[in-house]
């Protein structure tokens, strides 16, 4: 068995961060004056930014809003971002098991670092700016051996990546939605990681 590197998506696997993304993108509508549904924007965390900006903005300022919701970004969405049930433990639990810790996010790296730092996660490696297929590129690159998210692209992602994706239904996506999606296991959320993990490793040594 490869060394243990467990990768984790951010937004709602790791971090809840709507309340703080909610904020600053009522801070966008103030700077630009375009109306943005805040509430419902945050339902759908999972896909890139400009994703979600290209619903609210004609297709030549898409550019120009996700800089400058960037730039809004720190001062407004930093602070109110919580780690979700059993984050601070599931990263403990790979250190536990002599193992390395990702993060893999369709956020700016920079942003992502920055609420980490905030929260005191140390992580191993940051790669941002990745959705979907595109994550399996981050996972590979840094050796990862399992990937766990909440959306149903992170387990496209795994799949890319040919690791078993790890899912927590505390995002957008059903139990349902993830098991259908190809994951290996589906949690409720990250509290029961350490026991999953441990059952995966018993697995791959049996193989």
């Amino acid at each position: 068995m490869p060394a243990l590197t467990v990768g984790f998506d951010l937004d709602m696997t790791l971090l809840d961060t709507r309340p703080g993304i909610a904020v600053a993108l009522r801070a966008l509508t103030e700077l630009t004056g375009v109306p943005i549904d805040a509430d419902a924007a945050v339902t759908r965390l999972g896909p890139p930014l400009r994703t979600e900006l290209a619903r609210w903005f004609p297709p030549e300022q898409v550019d120009e809003a996700v800089r400058a919701y960037r730039e809004l970004y720190p001062a407004y969405a930093i602070a109110p971002a919580v780690p979700l049930p059993g984050a601070r433990a599931a990263i403990e639990a790979v250190r536990e098991r002599g193992g390395r810790v990702l993060v893999v996010t369709a956020k700016h790296g920079r942003l992502a670092r920055l609420h980490l730092e905030h929260l005191g996660l140390v992580v191993d490696e940051v790669a941002g700016d990745l959705f979907a297929e595109e994550k399996a590129t981050g996972l590979r690159a840094h050796g990862a051996t399992h990937y766990v998210g909440d959306h149903v692209a992170d387990m496209v992602a795994a799949r890319a990546a040919e690791v078993p994706g790890i899912a927590v239904a505390t995002g957008p996506c059903s139990a349902e939605e993830l098991q259908a999606a190809g994951a290996a296991t589906v949690l409720a959320d990250l509290t029961g990681f350490p026991a999953a993990l441990d059952g995966m490793i018993r697995l791959a040594l049996k193989q």
